[in-house]
């Protein structure tokens, strides 16, 4: 799995140096700690000076890791991207799956799909995902034959320590407007909404509005929109909503995204070999 050129944060690097394309996925948590302080400080420039707001019809992306169980030497993933754009009607004739069997089928509405494998071995720490997910996602996105204009990511973006969650910094790497998406904030706090479709409620983090709770489908838990990449948290709301249905609480393009990673996982699993059997002899090499 790519983990190079990486910012560090050292030697004098600061966010006036950083422009889109430049930043990286450090190799160590300290080095990711330092990185994420000046991409939190580039960020806020960014959206300031290039805010994104959806124009009609925008191409989403979404993306997502699938993670086989731990090995000794780490874990398997897959990271699947997709490009999809909502189209008249309803989705359930839309979002056919088309494809063999054992191999990630491809929705109708999907413009663009690809997945990348990896070993992981970082393990999950709050506030370090990019370091587990982030080089292998940027792989996966930078692959999709159509570039999306908005990316929804299933991580935080600025409801994080150093206001650099993995939306953030995936968008600060790819150049691609992102938003987040997830089940709950991660130090943000507010209150849930109605179960209403389109309802919503802010989540704040140090008095700051960072993302929105929002009903995506009837009677059903909200989820977290966060700001990310050159995207406010009301856009991030706009994007939510206009990538959802009533349906399902989850966007579609991470729907999708999430469903292509886990037939990659468990086609890339059936055709593994099997671990020997304890007390098993081992065959000799050649």
């Amino acid at each position: 799995m790519d983990g190079t050129d990486g910012v560090d944060g050292t030697d004098g690097v600061d966010g006036t140096d950083l422009v889109e394309g430049e930043i990286g996925w450090p190799d160590t948590a300290e080095q990711m700690i330092e990185a994420q302080l000046v991409i939190g400080r580039v960020a806020a420039g960014v959206v300031a000076s290039s805010p994104w707001t959806p124009g009609p019809a925008p191409v989403a992306g979404g993306c997502f890791v699938a993670f086989a169980p731990a090995a000794a030497d780490g874990e398997r993933a897959w990271a699947a991207a997709v490009a999809w754009r909502a189209r008249p009607g309803p989705r359930r004739g839309q979002g056919a799956l088309r494809g063999a069997s054992g191999v990630p089928r491809r929705a109708v509405d999907v413009a663009a799909q690809v997945v990348v494998t990896g070993l992981v071995t970082e393990p999950y720490r709050p506030g370090l995902l990019a370091l587990r997910q982030g080089p292998l996602l940027s792989r996966a996105v930078a692959r999709l034959a159509v570039v999306p204009d908005v990316l929804v990511v299933d991580a935080t973006g600025l409801d994080h320590p150093r206001r650099a969650g993995l939306a953030v910094h995936l968008g600060a790497v790819t150049g691609i407007p992102t938003v987040g998406v997830t089940h709950r904030p991660l130090l943000a706090v507010g209150e849930p909404p109605l179960p209403v479709r389109g309802a919503r409620q802010p989540v704040r983090l140090d008095g700051r509005v960072v993302g929105y709770w929002v009903t995506t489908r009837r009677r059903a838990r909200a989820v977290v929109a966060h700001a990310g990449w050159r995207t406010s948290p009301e856009t991030a709301v706009e994007v939510v909503l206009g990538t959802s249905t009533e349906t399902a609480r989850t966007p579609v393009p991470l729907q999708e995204a999430r469903r292509v990673a886990r037939e990659a996982r468990s086609a890339g699993e059936a055709a593994a070999p099997p671990p020997p059997r304890p007390g098993a002899p081992r065959l000799a090499g050649p």
